[in-house]
């Protein structure tokens, strides 16, 4: 409905934009973001309750939100399905600059409004804009929890075996094949 407004549509986004909030956004010709401001996206997520074919039903049903998701955002920011395709997958956090960096906003507020030196006034007597910090954000909580499983794996495997087998441990000590079999499960529910 934004898209077919005549006039223009300006979004502001002073706090979070996340999950449905983050595509109504898309819908602005413009999109500024507070510093502090956040956008959030992620896969739609639903309930089913029911028997195999009534799942797949529910599978294709998301299948195609995600697609109609990916479509506004594919509009707004340029960039390609699959690189969306795979933010969401990972239920990416991203700051105001990087939201810019990436096309999901067009501008942060308040980045020209600093008290300046007649230093800092360019040749034409204009304030510059300010650069983006080098360490914008972009969070993936699956990436970040899938990158300490692989590092609390691999430390275990690179432990040397012990030369003979050991009674089971009286105390609360867990063997390695113990913990990578609970490691393993908790990637299954990541």
């Amino acid at each position: 409905m934004l898209k077919e407004y005549n006039g223009k549509v300006t979004v502001k986004i002073d706090g979070i934009a996340a999950s449905a909030a983050s595509v109504i956004a898309m819908a602005g010709d413009s999109v500024y973001v507070s510093p502090v401001s956040m956008i959030m996206i992620h896969n739609p997520l639903t309930a089913a309750f029911g028997n195999a074919d009534d799942m797949q039903k529910a599978i294709e049903m998301l299948d195609s939100v995600k697609d109609s998701i990916v479509n506004a955002y594919e509009l707004k920011t340029g960039l390609s399905r699959s690189k969306i395709s795979h933010l969401m997958d990972n239920e990416t956090w991203m700051d105001a600059y990087k939201a810019v960096e990436l096309g999901f906003a067009d501008e942060v507020l308040y980045a020209k409004g600093e008290e300046k030196d007649e230093e800092d006034e360019d040749e034409d007597g204009q304030e510059p804009t300010r650069k983006p910090p080098e360490n914008s954000m972009l969070f993936s909580r699956r990436e970040v929890n899938t990158n300490i499983v692989n590092k609390v794996s691999e430390h275990f495997k690179n432990q040397a075996p012990a030369s003979e087998p050991k009674e089971q441990p009286t105390t609360n000590e867990r063997s390695v094949d113990m913990l990578m079999e609970r490691l393993n499960l908790i990637k299954k529910h990541i």
